[in-house]
C-alpha cells in the first residue's frame, strides 16, 4: 500500500508548497523575484523525489511486470485515447469548470532565461510524460479504485467494476486538477481503458500520450496556463 500511496503524497506535498510560496512575497523586489522563480526549481526537485520513490518501490509493482504493449490493437487504442483526452482537455477551460479564478500564470520555464528554460522545459516534459503517469495511475487505477472495493486491494483483479469505485475515483481524480471537469473526463477515459484491457500499462501510456501532447502544445503556442 505504501508503495502506491507515498509517491502520490510526496507529489501532492510539493503542489501544496507551490501554493504557499506566493504568500512569502513581501514588498522587497528582490524577495518577490525569488518567490516568482522558486516554483521553477520545485518541479525538478519534485520530479526527482517521486522518481526516486518509484525506483525504490519498483519491485512491489506487480501490475507493471506485465507486457507494456499487448499487440498493435491495444497500442492503437491507447494512443487514440491519449490523443482524444488531450484534444478535449484544451477545449474544456470554461471558467465554471476550473478551480480558482483562472489567473494562474502556469509554468513558464523560460522565466529562468533561454538556456536554462530549455533544460527546465525538458524536465517538465519528462516529469509530465513519464513520472506523473506512472505515479498517478499506480495510485488511482491500481490502488484506490480497488481499495474502494476491498481494503485487501491486491486481492481484487485489475479492471474490476463497481459503480461506487468508478464514480468516486473519477470525481476525486478530477478534483486533483485545476480543470476539474477536464480531469473527470480524463479519469473516466483512463478508467474505461482499464476496464477494457484489465491492465495498468495502457492507462499509463494513454496518460503519457496526453501529457506529452499537451506539453508539445504548450511549447509550440506559449500557452503556459496548461502547465
Amino acid at each position: 500500500m505504501a508503495a502506491r500511496i507515498l509517491p502520490f503524497v510526496v507529489y501532492l506535498s510539493f503542489l501544496a508548497i507551490a501554493q504557499v510560496i506566493p504568500s512569502l512575497a513581501t514588498s522587497s523586489a528582490s524577495q518577490n523575484d525569488w518567490v516568482s522563480h522558486i516554483d521553477l526549481w520545485l518541479y525538478p526537485i519534485k520530479t526527482a523525489a517521486v522518481l526516486g520513490l518509484l525506483i525504490c518501490f519498483w519491485p512491489q509493482y506487480h501490475e507493471l511486470k506485465d507486457r507494456i504493449i499487448n499487440g498493435p490493437g491495444e497500442a492503437a487504442l491507447t494512443i487514440a485515447v491519449g490523443l482524444l483526452v488531450y484534444a478535449a482537455w484544451v477545449r474544456m477551460d470554461w471558467p465554471w469548470a476550473m478551480q480558482g479564478d483562472g489567473t494562474a500564470q502556469g509554468y513558464d520555464p523560460y522565466r529562468a532565461g533561454a538556456g536554462m528554460g530549455i533544460v527546465l522545459a525538458g524536465i517538465r516534459i519528462l516529469g509530465a510524460s513519464v513520472v506523473v503517469p506512472i505515479m498517478e495511475e499506480l495510485f488511482w487505477r491500481s490502488f484506490l479504485i480497488r481499495y474502494l472495493i476491498s481494503s485487501k486491494f491486491d486481492s481484487i483483479a485489475l479492471g474490476t467494476f463497481t459503480i461506487f469505485s468508478f464514480a468516486a475515483t473519477v470525481v476525486l481524480f478530477g478534483l486533483e486538477h485545476d480543470l476539474w471537469l477536464a480531469g473527470m473526463m480524463a479519469g473516466a477515459a483512463y478508467t474505461g481503458l482499464l476496464y477494457y484491457t484489465k491492465r495498468l500499462w495502457p492507462c499509463i501510456l494513454a496518460h503519457a500520450v496526453t501529457n506529452f501532447a499537451l506539453g508539445i502544445h504548450v511549447l509550440m503556442t506559449g500557452e503556459w496556463r496548461w502547465w
